[in-house]
């Protein structure tokens, strides 16, 4: 099932979660789906301004934002279709490199990460989901490896 939330200027401006509320409900009503979901946003730039969309602080602010209210986000996203990458892009800090694509800060990076898989394996267990797996394939997705013994000792 794919979803869609559309974000304005407005709605990024104001750090107003409203646009992602219904489909965040949406999500709850099923955890155990796995829709994919995508952000449309629609943020004017001047035409000289080199900036991509991550690098602008009020829509970073907006995600961290969304990110602080709904933790477990990262697991529903369109990870096949970028979403993951360009969802960590608003929350870490990073260059894009012409040939090479979004290039992540490291220990940034890794520290999302880790926090992230803490968050989540948590949430996880608390909604009955079996998720070993999709943490598993999330953190591969962004270049880390976790052993089955790790989670073990969770």
């Amino acid at each position: 099932m794919a979803i869609a939330i559309s974000l304005n200027q407005q709605a990024l401006e104001q750090l107003d979660l409203q646009p992602a509320r219904a489909a965040m409900d949406s999500l709850m009503a099923d955890p155990h789906g796995e829709p994919d979901l995508k952000f449309e946003l629609d943020y004017p730039r001047e035409a000289t301004d080199p900036r991509e969309l991550s690098e602008i602080p009020e829509v970073r602010l907006w995600f961290v934002r969304l990110d602080a209210a709904y933790p477990w986000l990262p697991l529903y996203l369109d990870w096949q279709g970028g979403e993951l990458a360009r969802y960590v892009a608003m929350l870490i800090p990073h260059q894009f490199h012409p040939t090479e694509g979004i290039q992540y800060n490291p220990e940034s990076l890794e520290i999302w990460v880790m926090a992230k898989v803490f968050v989540l394996h948590q949430w996880l267990g608390q909604h009955d989901i079996a998720g070993n797996v999709r943490l598993k394939a999330m953190t591969q997705m962004l270049g880390y490896e976790l052993d089955d013994a790790f989670f073990a000792i969770l």
